[in-house]
């Protein structure tokens, strides 16, 4: 069964490696993802997400981006027999006729940008080709879910309800329409996530977030959101993460099963239909236990789905399909 999956964090987790001076490539790792743990899972395309901590990354985040692209590049590129980078769907049917995986490259924070357009334009000449607006921190675009600290020290995250996309976001939002960027809607506030599906021209999707109804995280999305990203011919990724999952007391160990990720595609299925779902691990950019432990595994998720009823047809819309029809769809 192959695997289209809209979200990891494998990219910022090697530069990292890079800087500290103890890279282990993308070949083979310790990490959740690498080129024999995806040829192992059957994977087709990876989305391998520039993550920017905006708090973290100094006075130019955009000059961080660059650089994480350089390490997406110079890892990607080294090994054509077994993954092609690609910018088009027509690269990426390529690339399946060849028996070759695909990688695409997103950013996981339009704050990069800084507001600037022509910032966006040279990412999109870089190879972009998918960009969250914001990540856990207001910019220059729109405004996230609310987050801060317990007195425990756990974080805690509020929806953000009055807040959307500012004056810039929409002109990003209009701009991306433009170029065949895919708009991606994930960690974005609940107003922002509105003022998107009112104003995007074609589908949108939320490349790792879960349905809200059965984890109360404001990061998921209500059935209403459901509703309307399906309408407009949108998708989006189950997330691995526990927290997304599931609610957990305070004192409940959080782990992340694959019974409850079936769970939520039974219950988006009955809001939005099959076409809207979607695979979004968050791969390298979550910590909790998990029973699919890494993108070898995810023959284990369509087991699971067999088990609980998704027909062939369906598992095989949810694994790579859906997202594979927004890619036609949007991007040039």
């Amino acid at each position: 069964m192959k695997v289209l999956d809209m979200h990891c964090d494998t990219i910022g987790e090697l530069y990292g490696q890079e800087k500290a001076g103890v890279s282990q490539g993308i070949v083979r790792n310790s990490l959740m993802v690498d080129l024999e743990k995806m040829e192992r899972g059957d994977y087709g395309l990876q989305v391998f997400a520039l993550f920017v901590n905006l708090q973290s990354a100094g006075d130019d985040p955009f000059a961080r981006c660059m650089e994480m692209a350089d390490t997406f590049y110079r890892e990607l590129s080294a090994y054509p027999d077994r993954i092609g980078i690609v910018r088009t769907y027509e690269d990426i049917e390529k690339n399946w006729k060849r028996g070759r995986m695909s990688a695409l490259l997103s950013i996981e924070e339009g704050g990069t940008c800084r507001g600037n357009l022509a910032f966006l334009r040279d990412f999109y000449r870089l190879g972009v080709r998918m960009m969250t607006l914001t990540w856990n921190y207001p910019n220059e675009l729109a405004y996230p879910n609310r987050f801060s600290r317990l007195p425990d020290g756990r974080g805690c995250f509020e929806a953000e309800t009055e807040r959307g996309l500012t004056e810039t976001g929409i002109a990003f939002v209009e701009e991306m329409d433009r170029l065949g960027m895919i708009i991606d809607v994930s960690h974005l506030g609940d107003k922002g996530i509105w003022d998107v599906l009112e104003r995007a021209k074609g589908p949108v999707v939320a490349s790792h977030s879960n349905a809200r109804a059965l984890a109360s995280h404001p990061r998921n999305l209500t059935d209403d959101m459901i509703r309307r990203l399906s309408e407009k011919g949108g998708v989006m990724g189950i997330n691995y993460c526990a927290a997304f999952l599931e609610d957990f007391g305070p004192e409940e160990k959080e782990i992340s099963r694959i019974s409850r990720m079936v769970e939520h595609m039974k219950h988006i299925r009955n809001v939005g239909g099959i076409g809207c779902i979607g695979l979004g691990s968050d791969f390298d950019g979550i910590s909790c236990p998990l029973e699919m432990e890494n993108a070898a595994a995810l023959p284990r998720l369509a087991q699971e789905m067999e088990r609980a009823g998704f027909s062939a047809g369906e598992i095989e819309a949810v694994f790579y399909g859906n997202a594979l029809r927004v890619f036609r769809d949007v991007l040039a």
